[in-house]
């Protein structure tokens, strides 16, 4: 069996990841039917820090029968001295799957060439796949199969959960429509690959014409760890703000979502995030149950 990195969502096939979504949900029906992972240790290495990564993850592999080893890039010094390609080879005489939360994509994927164990993304600049199959589980618990549907995305176009939104929706089916200024429209290539590969993928700047019809409006904090020019982007994205009068646009039915923490009165307001169609707080549960799956599949343990 090739080695089962979970890296980016357009790098597995997509059976794979419709199974990884179901087992998600039986999983969080009978977890005590799945401690499969007695005897084996996983490794959570963080260069970025995290609340809602660490504990989903930690929490999910006690659940699962395994053990966990908790590393801070401080503790690490990842990349720094001895080589990320080392760091790997070192790791893989330790532990049985290593989760990575860093800065730069190329430090993910550099790992993940020199490990003999599976590689997770737990978040890159680039991509946050394990939130953003969180999000699908949680979609569909609520509003029914993703397939078909239609997401809003509202916010800023070059965002790491837009990105892995729009790798998943070639992998699920799915539509996005994305309202986002011109200035942080998302990259026409990721674009273009995802409407080529079996998305659907529509940009403009309209967030009301966006959210039209929409069965979901996403969205994230206006600035990430990595941004600098704060008050520029603060004042470009000071229109997209969710709100209830946004909300109204969409279909009957359609849910807010937000993988946390949320900046309240900035990107959304406080009567949608604690609002009926609000379901962050199943997402932030739903990364435990997710990546549960993830887990199981990377070390090839999907199946009793």
């Amino acid at each position: 069996m090739s080695m089962r990195h979970f890296l980016d969502l357009n790098q597995i096939d997509k059976a794979d990841l419709r199974a990884m979504i179901d087992q998600a949900k039986a999983i969080k029906k009978k977890p005590q039917d799945y401690r499969r992972l007695e005897g084996k240790v996983l490794a959570l290495v963080f260069e970025k820090p995290s609340t809602r990564t660490r504990v989903s993850f930690e929490v999910g592999m006690l659940e699962l029968g395994g053990d966990v080893v908790a590393l801070t890039g401080a503790e690490m010094q990842l990349g720094h001295g001895e080589t990320l390609g080392d760091t790997a080879r070192v790791m893989s005489r330790f532990v049985h799957v290593m989760m990575v939360r860093t800065f730069e994509p190329t430090k993910l994927t550099e790992m993940a060439k020199a490990a003999s164990i599976p590689i997770i993304n737990g978040l890159t600049n680039d991509s946050h796949p394990c939130q953003v199959m969180a999000d699908i589980m949680t979609f569909e618990e609520r509003v029914g199969p993703i397939t078909g549907r239609r997401i809003t995305w509202v916010g800023d176009g070059n965002n790491n959960i837009l990105a892995s939104l729009i790798h998943a929706s070639a992998a699920f089916g799915f539509k996005i429509t994305i309202a986002s200024p011109a200035d942080l429209a998302p990259l026409a290539e990721l674009v273009a690959w995802a409407n080529s590969n079996g998305g659907h993928v529509a940009a403009g700047e309209d967030p009301f014409e966006a959210a039209e019809g929409s069965d979901a409006i996403v969205t994230d904090t206006w600035v990430s760890m990595h941004d600098k020019d704060v008050a520029r982007r603060h004042s470009l994205l000071e229109p997209y703000r969710v709100t209830s009068k946004l909300m109204s646009a969409a279909a009957p039915g359609a849910i807010f979502m937000h993988c946390l923490p949320a900046h309240r009165g900035e990107e959304v307001t406080d009567d949608v995030i604690d609002g009926p169609q609000s379901v962050v707080w199943d997402e932030a549960e739903n990364r435990k149950h997710a990546q549960k799956a993830v887990l199981l599949w990377c070390l090839g343990r999907e199946k009793a």
